[in-house]
């Protein structure tokens, strides 16, 4: 599907049925599979052979799924996780461990800034923080000789920073180190990170990729172009023997073009388990189908209502990097120039209560602790999913206490208007 463009591998990538086979990717819901004999079997534990012995680590459905995400994103090989928290876990505990390092940006989300900043801490992985916005010397300084991967969105949720990816990009391979970046928001069809110097990319495939809120999950695609070999002494999990698959080197045997996810898939699904059901693989691949329908809808609406917000008396910021005049406007249309997202971050001069007042007015736009699905839907994250941070923590993550943060789904973007505009009037 290499040479198809991104609509239609939207559409057909990932899985070719043959004579009289399903169109449709078929739903494999088993657990195990058959073998004629013990040898068979056997080649698959030593890697010596491709096929499926158990879905806690592959399954067709899922591998139909990841290589449409691989294809999209411009990858070699892909994989899915049971959500977005686990491939952002897996895609750095694949290569950092206990005594390493890790550069990030600051402005991430706060479920992954306390993935890592706490539950990993905890491991023994230090990370250290940087603002997007940060100088050259600033991003050099937060470089370790232990540092094993620097980690950013293209779209921070929720603050909407935009990531200079070329520069952090540049920053990492000067280290010797990938850049991983989350691209949920902006999704393959609005930025292919790959194409700007981004080595690993993850995803929510919750979010806009499912488009409908019916099934969690997530997902790593590798560029395929990181030599791992390159740069040995720092990452020996991929360039030493690995004594549970009979002294394997992963970068040996599968190259840069599979090396990181196959150790990722052994190593790390055998043992954590995290994967995606085959039934929420199903339902992803439909959502995928009509992405490029959606997206540019999504972000149609965003920029709407981002250009009602900005003008009203009562608000008191807007961020949306799609609006001219946005910080993060010139990147945006460096990296997205057709569309950033459907989510909207906005204040009120009214403070933390009037931002309470505002969400519990609404009526057609419904507060949940979710974003960037076919419905709209609203959250105020320092009551919500960053709440298990202080204020100068929140700060650092781009985020106020009157922050709003708004998705805009696929409805009419007059009716999300008018439902903003009522529920403003009750604000004081």
């Amino acid at each position: 599907m290499s040479n198809y463009r991104i609509e239609t591998t939207c559409v057909q990538g990932g899985y070719t049925p043959g004579n009289g086979e399903p169109r449709q990717i078929p739903i494999v819901q088993s657990t195990t599979f058959k073998y004629a004999t013990s040898e068979d079997m056997g080649k698959l534990f030593d890697l010596e052979a491709s096929g499926y012995f158990y879905t806690r680590l592959q399954n067709p459905t899922n591998d139909y799924v990841a290589a449409k995400l691989a294809a999209l994103e411009g990858g070699t090989a892909a994989m899915l996780t049971s959500s977005g928290q686990a491939a952002n876990f897996y895609a750095v505990f694949n290569i950092a461990n206990c005594g390493d390092h890790v550069v990030a940006s600051s402005t991430i989300y706060g479920g992954t800034y306390n993935l890592f900043a706490v539950t990993m801490k905890k491991m023994g992985i230090d990370f250290t923080f940087v603002s997007p916005d940060c100088s050259d010397e600033e991003l050099e300084a937060a470089f370790r000789p232990n540092t094993k991967a620097v980690f950013g969105e293209t779209i921070a949720n929720p603050a909407l920073t935009v990531l200079d990816i070329e520069r952090f990009a540049k920053a990492a391979h000067a280290h010797g180190v990938p850049l991983i970046i989350d691209n949920t928001f902006a999704t393959p069809v609005g930025c292919r990170p790959i194409e700007w110097g981004c080595d690993i990319v993850t995803h929510s495939t919750t979010k806009y990729m499912d488009g409908h809120g019916c099934a969690v999950g997530g997902a790593i695609i590798d560029s395929g172009r990181f030599d791992w070999m390159a740069h040995a002494d720092k990452f020996p999990g991929l360039c030493t023997p690995d004594d549970s698959y009979h002294g394997i080197t992963y970068a040996e045997k599968f190259g840069k073009e599979g090396a990181f996810i196959t150790k990722c898939t052994a190593q790390l699904m055998r043992d954590f388990g995290s994967i995606q059901s085959p039934q929420n693989a199903f339902y992803l691949n439909l959502g995928l189908e009509s992405l490029h329908v959606r997206m540019p809808r999504h972000c149609e609406n965003g920029l709407a209502v981002a250009s009602f917000l900005k003008g009203h008396p009562k608000i008191s910021f807007v961020t949306y990097p799609g609006l001219e005049g946005d910080k993060y406007y010139e990147l945006a249309q460096k990296y997205m120039p057709n569309g950033t997202c459907g989510v909207v971050s906005f204040g009120f001069k009214g403070g933390r209560k009037a931002a309470e007042t505002f969400m519990k007015t609404l009526k057609l736009i419904a507060i949940e602790t979710h974003v960037a699905d076919a419905r709209s839907c609203c959250l105020h994250p320092a009551n919500a999913t960053h709440r298990q941070m202080n204020d100068e923590e929140l700060i650092a993550c781009g985020i106020t206490a009157d922050l709003v943060r708004l998705s805009c789904g696929l409805e009419s973007s007059a009716d999300l208007i008018e439902d903003i505009k009522q529920a403003l009037e009750a604000v004081e």
